[in-house]
């Protein structure tokens, strides 16, 4: 199987001059190194097992040596990787107290293999503490299997972290059948109810006419609601907790843009420290599409209530547009609040 950037260039689409990928038939490729690298470090590190010997945890992601590609041909995704890891876990004997450290060892994740038979070493610095050793090379091992199956479940499905951006998007084009196919699906999901958490009410044809829900979320932080206010409308803020440079015009009209782009809008509404409404979008949603989001802070005392309403995200963004906010949003602001208690104390 060709490597990323291997592919017979008479198949690649893209350098083709007119870009056409008639029925699906050349080869298109497009790289998932950098997403896989992410995704592996989201589901293995902080992994935690416990029996009667103690508690151990995978605390560090050491060696990422590989890659990961996918591929279509006459209608059909390929899907290629293969990865060298390297895990650091550390662990607490039950009864002593006693600390260890130790690596666990996946010298071959690849397509050539089923999970359940991937060779996963463990092994632990000198000392006493086998007892973890031996925790770790049965449920520890276990659930590293679990995680891997996620990555390669999140690898296929084509659904990077942030927003849904899959990179399998547009890799099988429709045909007229399909075509067909899909307004007739269209139109069966528009008079269905949708999940406990979305609106019934909420699926409609709004910007481009495409299918949309509306998202309902809360959100606890520790902190009085002018705070969190302003982590949301002040540029410096806005910064730390994107890690990303941003433009953050917080005035009726003002412009919006985070995580490097792949967020854009415009501030609609402001009531300092009880609501914002944002003319909101994912760089990889529809052209001019945007949803309207809501935030109305609730201030209870030296905690706020953040409850978020998203309304018009297309149905097939929905969970990337909930991990989106629960992820880079809910879990970094929480972080940003965290260190900031500890830098006073």
């Amino acid at each position: 199987m060709a490597k990323w950037g291997q592919g017979d260039p008479r198949w690649i689409v893209e350098e083709r001059a007119d870009a056409t990928n008639v029925n699906n038939w050349h080869w298109t490729e497009r790289d998932a190194t950098s997403w896989s690298k992410s995704k592996l470090k989201e589901v293995l590190v902080g992994l935690a097992v416990e029996g009667e010997a103690g508690r151990c945890q995978i605390s560090g992601l050491k060696r990422v040596e590989g890659e990961a590609s996918c591929s279509s041909r006459k209608g059909k995704l390929i899907f290629f990787y293969e990865w060298n890891l390297r895990l650091s876990w550390k662990g607490t004997v039950k009864e002593s107290g006693e600390k260890h450290k130790g690596s666990v060892e996946i010298p071959n994740l690849s397509e050539e293999n089923e999970v359940d038979d991937t060779e996963i070493n463990i092994s632990k610095k000198k000392g006493e503490g086998d007892v973890l050793k031996d925790l770790m090379r049965t449920e520890g091992t276990t659930k590293v299997r679990e995680a891997l199956r996620d990555y390669l479940k999140a690898l296929k499905t084509g659904k990077v972290l942030f927003c849904i951006t899959e990179f399998t998007s547009g890799m099988i084009l429709p045909t007229k059948a399909a075509v067909g196919q899909e307004l007739a699906a269209e139109r069966k999901l528009a008079g269905n109810t949708v999940q406990d958490s979305v609106s019934p009410q909420s699926l409609d044809i709004v910007g481009v006419k495409i299918p949309t829900v509306k998202i309902l979320m809360r959100e606890i932080f520790n902190c009085p609601a002018d705070k969190l206010y302003s982590i949301f409308t002040t540029k410096e803020l806005v910064q730390k907790f994107s890690k990303c440079p941003a433009v953050i015009e917080a005035e009726r009209g003002g412009k919006l843009q985070m995580f490097d782009g792949r967020v854009s809008g415009e501030y609609a509404e402001l009531v300092p420290s009880q609501r914002l409404v944002l003319k909101w979008r994912c760089r990889n949603w529809p052209d001019e599409h945007y949803a309207m989001v809501a935030l109305n802070f609730k201030d209870m005392a030296a905690q706020t209530e953040l409850q978020l309403e998203c309304k018009g995200v297309p149905v097939s963004n929905e969970a990337g547009t909930r991990q989106c906010w629960k992820q880079q949003y809910f879990e970094e602001i929480h972080l940003l609040l965290q260190q900031s208690h500890d830098n006073m104390e």
